[in-house]
């Protein structure tokens, strides 16, 4: 009994000698550092703080010209937070608070730009809060994953 117990709390195999996982971004052929290498979860994270407080700012404002009540603000927050952030990684690759912080989000399917579908599903992801806690190797969230898309440094 206890040696069935142990064989699923163990956790996975480890890792075998001489296998050189390298550094995040290498599979997607980004650098290691540097413009273009994958941006750290911190900058993310207070980029997306600066969005969120952007957002916030507009829905107060807009509270106080009556367009947004106090039971509508949170909600207001969240549609002005998606809207802000499709339109403008649509339009120039990058929300405020990543241009802020010196992020861009770019596709790692030899595309242009990332198109307006994988800009709104990133976004509902991303909203969602769960998926971009999910994260790879590389450190890129399930939205990125699923939108083939990846946050860099500019």
């Amino acid at each position: 009994m206890a040696r069935e117990i142990g064989s699923w709390l163990s956790g996975p195999e480890p890792v075998k000698p001489g296998y050189d996982a390298g550094y995040p971004g290498q599979q997607l052929g980004l650098p290691e550092s540097g413009s273009r290498s994958l941006a750290r979860m911190g900058r993310r994270f207070l980029a997306l703080l600066i969005d969120w407080l952007i957002s916030y700012g507009l829905a107060a404002l807009a509270m106080t010209v009556g367009q947004v009540t106090t039971s509508t603000l949170s909600a207001a927050v969240l549609v002005i937070w998606f809207l802000l952030g499709v339109i403008s990684v649509r339009l120039f690759g990058f929300t405020p608070g990543q241009y802020a912080l010196g992020l861009l989000v770019v596709p790692i399917d030899n595309r242009l730009h990332v198109s307006t579908g994988r800009a709104i599903v990133r976004g509902l992801l991303i909203a969602l809060v769960i998926p971009p806690l999910f994260t790879d190797a590389d450190g890129r969230g399930l939205q990125d994953r699923l939108t083939a898309t990846a946050v860099v440094r500019r």
